[in-house]
């Protein structure tokens, strides 16, 4: 894959998956426009690239859960590249949190979840139909699995992905094609090690998605290798779909 000239935003890049994809990207040679709100963290990957590419990548540190800031992303990015190819909609939240606990809990990310995901390709979207561009949505299992104590997250998670389908679809006839990601795993460096374990136990491969992993899948969605596929969800989960035996 040869991602020359192609012009990539992806937010949450500061680290976990966003920071894999990024470096994947570099590698690919794609011009890239980093976004997170880890100022420091976000210069680290951006040098990491550079040394890989040969190529400064654009830094936005941004909060997309901030309408002004959804708008200054795609301005300066236009402003630095003057097109758009591929928007990898990375940035998320995650709060273990059931349904008795605290609303602003709940509201904090579907505010970062869904309406900052939403916004953000709203306004990406005009720069995509001329580029018959590509959106991927970073979903997780935790739309289609029950994990507790998880309700928030698996709701915004869920509105997510009919988000994908509804976009997809509306969006087929100008070029854009949309797709959606389910992952399990590719934590933040900030996840606890503890979850992380719980989380490998209940894989029936006993082992849980890399952010290296996942950043491969989405350097193919966005390729051009992928042009037929869009609406869909793919899974890299280690099973977990699957469900746990009962013997």
């Amino acid at each position: 894959m040869d991602f020359s000239n192609k012009v990539i935003i992806i937010t949450g890049a500061s680290s976990g998956i966003g920071a894999s994809c990024a470096l994947h990207f570099a590698a690919l040679r794609a011009k890239l426009s980093l976004v997170a709100r880890n100022v420091d963290k976000l210069r680290n990957v951006a040098e990491e690239c550079e040394k890989i590419s040969g190529t400064k990548p654009l830094t936005i540190a941004a909060d997309i859960s901030v309408e002004e800031d959804n708008a200054r992303i795609i301005q300066e990015t236009a402003e630095r590249y003057g097109t758009l190819d591929v928007l990898v909609n990375n940035a998320g939240i995650l709060t273990l949190a059931g349904c008795l606990d605290n609303i602003k809990i709940f509201d904090q990310m579907v505010a970062t979840n869904v309406r900052g995901t939403y916004l953000l390709t709203q306004k990406a979207i005009p720069y995509l139909i001329e580029t018959k561009g590509n959106i991927i949505n970073v979903s997780s299992v935790a739309s289609q699995s029950v994990i507790s104590p998880m309700t928030a997250y698996s709701m915004t998670k869920a509105a997510l992905d009919m988000f994908t389908k509804c976009a997809a679809l509306e969006l087929a006839p100008k070029g854009p094609v949309v797709t959606n990601l389910f992952k399990a795993g590719g934590f933040s460096d900030e996840a606890s090690d503890d979850f992380y374990a719980k989380m490998q136990k209940m894989m029936p491969l006993k082992k849980v998605s890399q952010a290296e992993d996942i950043a491969k899948l989405i350097t193919f969605l966005a390729s051009d290798d992928a042009k037929c596929i869009t609406g869909t969800t793919n899974l890299i989960d280690c099973g977990l779909h699957l469900g746990q035996p009962l013997l």
